[in-house]
């Protein structure tokens, strides 16, 4: 009796320890992948001013002389 409870102990520290480092690798992950989001954000909300500029840009720009096609007249010779 006494070796199987050896035996019966043996093998739950064993699955204890493999729970262990299972969680261990599960905690390094999510940690890994929040750092992964915190920086995607971050370059998100980078882009997202620079559209922004850009868009203020467009909407400042003059309209331009030239005409646009459907406006030129045919020339002469048509």
């Amino acid at each position: 009796m006494t070796n199987q409870r050896h035996f019966a102990q043996t093998e739950l520290e064993q699955r204890i320890a493999e729970l262990e480092m299972k969680s261990a690798f599960q905690e390094n992950t999510i940690e890994e992948l929040n750092q992964a989001l915190v920086e995607q954000q971050f370059l998100l909300d980078k882009m997202q001013l620079q559209l922004r500029y850009v868009v203020g840009k467009l909407k400042d720009m003059q309209p331009s002389n030239v005409a646009s096609q459907a406006e030129e007249t045919p020339p002469p010779h048509y």
